[in-house]
C-alpha cells in the first residue's frame, strides 16, 4: 500500500484527465473542508465548485466539463467513483486470518473448503457445507449443515447462516447479522399459539453487502431471495418469503413483512415499514419512517404512514402546519357567529 502518490499517478489511477502540477504529492482523501496540502477532495456538481475558494485541499477530482480550480485537479466522468480509488489507494489493510483453518475451528468431515479460503478462531461449518475460494470467515462465524457461499465472500465476526441457505460470490456480511432464521409465523387454535415450522431458506445473489444486526429470515416454504447488488443497512429486518430485487437500498431499520416483492433499484428510507403481501415496483423511492401498506406502482417517490404520494404528503404538511391559526380563526368565527344568532333572538 502506498504511503504516497503523486498526483499524476493517482490520475492514472482513476483514468482521469491531470490539469495543473502532477508532482503534487497526495497522502490521503478528505471532504472539502477538511481536506489538506496533502489530501486529494472530489466535486460532484459544478454548482459547489465555489466551495474550492476556501479549501486547503491539494488537489481535487472535478467533472470533466468543470472550469477552473483553485488547486490543481484530476478531470473525470464520475468523481464520486474517482473518489473512492483513491481511497482504495490509501486505505490501511483490512484485518482478516491468514488463508487455512485455525486450529480452534470445527469444521465437518463432509464440508468442502476452495483455495485459500482463511477460517479464523471458533469457526463452526457443518456437514456438506461448500465454501467458495478465498472466502474469509472471521472468528466466531457459524455456517449451518448444506449450505453452500460463493468466492471472496466476506462474513465479519459472530455472523449466522443457518442450515440450507445459499449464498453467491463477493457477499460481504458484518458482525452479529443472521441468516436463515425462522420466520414469524402462527396459526392460532384452542387458545395458543401454534408454531408453522419453517423449512424453506434464504437466497442471497452476488454482490449484496448486509449491514451489522440484520436479519434475513427463511421462507416458510420455497424462499427468502436478496437480489444481486442489493446493499442492506444495520438493523434491517426482512421477513419469511421476501423477494427483493436487484440492487435494491435498505437504510437502517427497515422491516418488510412476509411475502412482499420489491422490484429492482428501489429505496427505503431508515424507518420505512412494509406490511406484508404487496408488491413495490422497480425504482420506488419511500422516505424514512413511511409506512407502506398497499402496493406502489413503479418510479413513486411515497412519504407519510400510511404512505402517499410524497407531492400529495408535502400538501397536507403545509396544512398541518396552518391548523392552528385555522383553529384559531374557526374560534373567532364561532363567536361571532354565536354573537349574531344572539342578537337575532333578541
Amino acid at each position: 500500500m502506498p504511503k504516497e502518490l503523486r498526483l499524476s499517478e493517482l490520475a492514472e489511477r482513476v483514468g482521469g484527465k491531470l490539469r495543473g502540477d502532477g508532482s503534487v504529492e497526495v497522502r490521503g482523501v478528505a471532504a472539502v473542508a477538511e481536506a489538506g496540502p496533502d489530501q486529494i477532495t472530489w466535486v460532484t456538481d459544478r454548482r459547489y465548485a465555489q466551495q474550492l475558494a476556501q479549501s486547503r485541499a491539494g488537489a481535487v477530482f472535478v467533472p470533466l466539463d468543470q472550469g477552473p480550480t483553485p488547486m490543481p485537479a484530476v478531470l473525470v466522468d464520475h468523481p464520486g467513483l474517482a473518489m473512492i480509488k483513491a481511497i482504495e489507494a490509501f486505505a490501511p489493510p483490512v484485518p482478516a486470518p491468514a488463508a487455512g483453518v485455525d486450529p480452534s475451528a470445527r469444521l465437518h468431515d463432509t464440508a468442502l473448503l476452495g483455495k485459500a479460503v482463511a477460517v479464523g478462531p471458533n469457526v463452526v461449518i457443518g456437514p456438506a457445507c461448500r465454501i467458495g475460494d478465498r472466502t474469509v470467515l472471521h472468528a466466531g462465524v457459524f455456517i449451518g449443515d448444506e449450505t453452500q457461499i460463493g468466492s471472496d465472500c466476506v462474513f465479519w465476526p459472530n455472523v449466522v447462516v443457518r442450515e440450507r441457505c445459499h449464498l453467491g460470490n463477493r457477499v460481504i456480511i458484518h458482525p452479529n447479522v443472521t441468516i436463515g432464521s425462522d420466520g414469524f409465523g402462527y396459526e392460532f387454535a384452542d387458545g395458543r399459539h401454534y408454531k408453522i415450522p419453517q423449512i424453506g431458506q434464504v437466497l442471497i445473489e452476488d454482490d449484496v453487502e448486509i449491514g451489522a444486526g440484520s436479519c434475513i429470515d427463511r421462507g416458510k416454504f420455497g424462499q427468502t431471495i436478496i437480489g444481486i447488488g442489493t446493499k442492506i443497512d444495520n438493523l434491517v429486518q426482512v421477513a419469511h418469503n421476501v423477494r427483493i430485487g436487484p440492487h435494491c437500498i435498505l437504510i437502517s431499520q427497515v422491516g418488510i413483512a412476509g411475502s412482499t416483492q420489491l422490484g429492482a433499484y428501489v429505496v427505503l428510507g431508515g424507518k420505512a415499514g412494509v406490511r406484508d403481501h404487496i408488491t413495490i415496483g422497480d425504482r420506488v423511492q419511500a422516505a424514512a419512517a413511511c409506512g407502506i401498506s398497499k402496493d406502489v406502482p413503479a418510479g413513486m417517490v411515497v412519504n407519510g404512514n400510511p404512505a402517499v404520494d410524497n407531492r400529495q404528503y408535502l400538501r397536507e404538511q403545509a396544512l398541518v402546519r396552518r391548523l392552528p391559526n385555522m383553529a384559531e380563526q374557526l374560534r373567532q368565527l364561532s363567536a361571532r357567529v354565536a354573537k349574531l344568532e344572539q342578537a337575532a333572538d333578541d
